[in-house]
């Protein structure tokens, strides 16, 4: 018996956080969503760059790299 009582305490102890789960959620407009698109893909192309600088050899490929890097780091700060 005392099993039956625990499995509906955990059962409705699920659904509680379910259903804080969805309370949690805010909606976001389509402009925030865009915007988060768009940043979270410049974050990718930086760190991509910065791993190609790591490894670049070449002064005139490394020069080109950092002022991409400097390109999408101005990007970004105009997102935010």
């Amino acid at each position: 018996m005392a099993r039956g009582w625990e499995s509906k305490s955990v059962e409705q102890q699920q659904e509680e956080r379910s259903q804080h789960r969805d309370a949690a959620r805010v909606p976001v407009s389509p402009e925030d969503q865009e915007k988060n698109r768009k940043r979270d893909g410049l974050l990718l192309s930086r760190q991509r760059l910065s791993q190609q600088l790591q490894t670049a050899c070449n002064s005139r490929h490394r020069q080109m790299l950092e002022q991409s890097i400097a390109e999408i780091d101005r990007q970004l700060s105009s997102i935010e």
